[in-house]
């Protein structure tokens, strides 16, 4: 346990810059964290930090190190979980990156109840848009409705995404009429900044690729929405966000004939945390409540 303890101060001075800061952290005077971080750096035969009056700073060796030992202490961690598991109930916390439209309206409240179902699994979640790799980031399941493929993480496809082109009855009275996606060009549009304005859509003789010129680009869709309601241009934007102003006449479909591509949204997840019992009970809960956002679209997309 010596080695576990000196691993978890090495952290802590790397994360921190200092042995006062880490002790304080730890609960330990700064001379107890000096030591151990010496007999750490006397079983690894090599300096992990470099002193100063001021602050320390990582060496090499110590860089190399940092990586690993968050690794290391992470399985080792869910391995006294696993033994400290009560009555059979989960426990453990959850690292979770998620779109963040998709969150607030949506994922939010999905969460919440895995929680409340699992009383002893807590949640971080980060609101982030843009791809990238979980195991780079340090998540335990990456939620996004792009597709990508990274090393030594599995994608487990949850929903798919049936965007709605739409656009407020106002505009679409103000502006000439559109038949195929090729008039878009002519037209404002507003466009989600992590897809950009590369339009595509399905048609009886494949997919037709349109580069639209953005009045408005935004990384949120709900900015876009409410661009979109206010009469400032064409939108193409998830089904579960446009139900409401669809239904109640806020906004139009546009070009019925010519539906957005369809996505998916995908849980990406390192391969050594797939089988983590409460990463995979995660992965199990999202599938069966994100059918129902499938259910949602599909009923929006009846109007087409």
């Amino acid at each position: 346990m010596d080695a576990v303890v000196s691993l978890r101060t090495f952290l802590a001075v790397a994360r921190y810059g200092g042995f006062s800061e880490a002790a304080r952290q730890l609960h330990v005077v700064p001379s107890v964290t000096a030591k151990r971080i010496t007999q750490l750096e006397k079983t690894m035969g090599t300096r992990l930090f470099e002193r100063s009056t001021r602050k320390v700073t990582l060496t090499d060796a110590g860089h190399q190190l940092q990586g690993k030992a968050a690794t290391l202490l992470a399985e080792f961690d869910e391995v006294v979980r696993g033994f400290k598991r009560a009555r059979g109930e989960l426990q453990g916390h959850l690292k979770i990156m998620a779109p963040t439209t998709l969150t607030t309206y949506y994922l939010g409240d999905v969460l919440t109840a895995f929680m409340r179902t699992h009383k002893r699994v807590t949640v971080e979640i980060e609101l982030i848009d843009r791809s990238t790799s979980p195991l780079e980031e340090g998540f335990d399941i990456a939620i996004s409705g792009r597709a990508a493929s990274f090393e030594n993480v599995v994608d487990i496809p949850l929903s798919p995404v049936n965007a709605a082109l739409c656009a407020a009855p106002s505009y679409l009275l103000a502006r000439k009429s559109i038949s195929h996606p090729r008039d878009l060009i002519g037209h404002d549009c507003l466009v989600f900044k992590p897809t950009g304005p590369g339009w595509q859509f399905q048609s009886l003789r494949g997919v037709i690729n349109v580069d639209v010129t953005a009045k408005l680009t935004a990384d949120d869709n709900y900015t876009l929405l409410k661009a979109a309601i206010a009469g400032q241009g064409i939108a193409a934007l998830p089904g579960y966000l446009t139900r409401e102003a669809l239904s109640t006449g806020m906004l139009q479909f546009v070009l019925p004939d010519f539906p957005p591509q369809q996505t998916w949204f995908r849980a990406y997840v390192p391969s050594r945390r797939q089988d983590v019992p409460y990463v995979s009970a995660l992965i199990q809960w999202l599938k069966d409540h994100m059918a129902k956002l499938e259910t949602t679209e599909a009923k929006s997309q009846n109007h087409l």
